[in-house]
């Protein structure tokens, strides 16, 4: 599955920071990060989810 993701400007600086001080590129830090969470599933995360696809629904529906 390819997956885009939109990133704002600081969260994607983090994620060059964050890549560049394990020596990986950010879409394979991006990448293992996606995997090692969905490896733990958590309560947290289903709220977490679910919180954010209902307060952006609108921007997703004008994108979709």
């Amino acid at each position: 599955m390819v997956l885009a993701i939109d990133l704002g400007d600081a969260e994607a600086q983090r994620l060059r920071e964050a890549a560049a001080r394990l020596g990986v590129a950010p879409e394979e830090l991006a990448r293992a990060l996606v995997t090692d969470h969905l490896a733990k599933p958590a309560a947290d995360f289903d709220a977490a989810a679910s919180f954010v696809l209902n307060k952006n629904a609108e921007l997703y529906r004008r994108l979709g």
